[in-house]
Formats: C-alpha cells, structure tokens, sequence
C-alpha cells in the first residue's frame, strides 16, 4: 500500500517530538486514552482515525503525524492498558505468583473487552510490556530452569488467558446479539447432544458426559488449566 513506510518502524524507537517547532498539542498517553475510551464504549471496530482525532479535537489528518498507521495506535492502546498490570514485590512463590498475574490480566481483558483481538499481533516490545515481561521474570526468579524457559512460560500462561478470556467475552457478544437468552439456547442444543448420545454411536462421549453429569464450573476449569501450565514447567514435577 502506498501509505504504509517503506522499511519496518517500531513506533517507540521514534521520538515523541523532534524538540523543534511547537511544542505539539498531544501527548502518545493521550492519545492512547483516547482510543481505549473508544474502544471500551464502542469496541475495537469503533476505534478509526477519524474517531480518535474527533475525540481529541482535532483533524484526521493531524492525528497522522503523531500516529503514522492504525496498527501504531494499537500498539499505543495495547501499552495503556498494560500500565494497569500491578507490579507488586515478588513473594517467593512462583507459581502463586504467575497465578496472580495471570489472574491480574484476565480482569484487564474483562475490563476491556477488545484487549483479546489485539493480542495475537506484534505488540510486544512496549515500555510497559516490558516492564511486566521484566516483573515476571521476577516472580520467577526462584523457578530453576533456564532464562528462555521462563519466557516459554509466560507466553503459554498468557496464551491460556487469552484464549479462556476471549472465548468467554465473544460468548457473552453473541449471547447479546441473539433473540433469546443463552439459558434458552442452552437447553435447545443439550437436547440435541442427548438425542445423538442416545443413539450409541459415540459410546467415549457418553462415558465422558457421563462421568461428569451437571453444569461445568468454568472458573474450576480455568483454575485447572493455569496450574497444568505450571505443573509442565515445574522441576519438583518432573
């Protein structure tokens, strides 16, 4: 596309402002503010240049030149949000500690629902994603395996989060967009499941249905599938 950069740039090897000229109307933090306050009212689809220089006040094209691409505004948002990762004093509990993390950070996607969409990009070299990178390489500090395996751990944790948490908002979306309630929708597709138990074509899914009779606790599952990330990494378990 003619309107991207020629060569890669990463939007925080560029100075804020060039210390010539006026001393410009907007800072990065307010434009990111702008933006998540968007996206949090409106989603990640209501985020557009156009929108952002509206709520700051000025023009599209003046926007630009503080934020070459959308892709830059992201990776602005993305940073926000991270600011609202607690980095508390590691405790010397590992895993205790990688479970408050990642508990921390399913209540920020919670918070801001639009955060799961953006994880999979290339937003990871941020200030302050790098401070929370850092801040959990802390907390495993008392972990004995190599450098690179701790970061093998972080990115799985996250994975897990983002994966449960995103699912788990986009059932909520659809849920909203349907004209009947997911307790209505639920009852008309157990029905269906039951009626192709019953026909013993599937006799390990009845023996798993079986064995576990009655609702899912979710928040259980959730709980279970951090602590086997941590299991895989813990040397006492080997």
């Amino acid at each position: 596309m003619a309107d991207r950069a020629a060569v890669p740039e990463v939007i925080w090897a560029r100075p804020e402002r060039t210390g010539r000229g006026p001393k410009p109307a907007f800072t990065r933090a307010d434009i990111a503010a702008a933006a998540v306050r968007i996206a949090d009212a409106s989603g990640l689809d209501g985020v557009t240049m156009r929108q952002v220089a509206a709520e700051l006040g000025c023009g599209t094209m003046s926007l630009y030149n503080y934020v070459p691409r959308k892709e830059d505004l992201y990776e602005l948002m993305i940073d926000a949000i991270g600011a609202e990762h607690e980095m508390f004093e590691p405790s010397g509990d590992w895993r205790a500690d990688m479970l408050r993390n990642a508990e921390e950070t399913r209540a920020i996607m919670y918070r801001h629902t639009w955060v799961p969409r953006l994880m999979p990009g290339v937003f990871g070299f941020s200030p302050n994603t790098l401070r929370y990178l850092e801040h959990c390489l802390a907390c495993l500090e008392p972990l004995d395996v190599p450098a690179g395996t701790k970061t093998e751990l972080v990115a799985l944790l996250n994975g897990v989060v983002t994966t449960y948490t995103g699912n788990d908002i986009a059932t909520a979306e659809r849920t909203r967009s349907m004209p009947w309630t997911a307790e209505e929708e639920n009852a008309v597709r157990m029905a269906y499941l039951g009626s192709q138990i019953a026909t013993g074509a599937y006799p390990r899914l009845t023996a798993a249905f079986t064995e576990q009779s009655g609702p899912v606790d979710l928040e259980a599952v959730f709980r279970r599938a951090l602590e086997r990330v941590l299991d895989a990494f813990d040397p006492e378990l080997r």
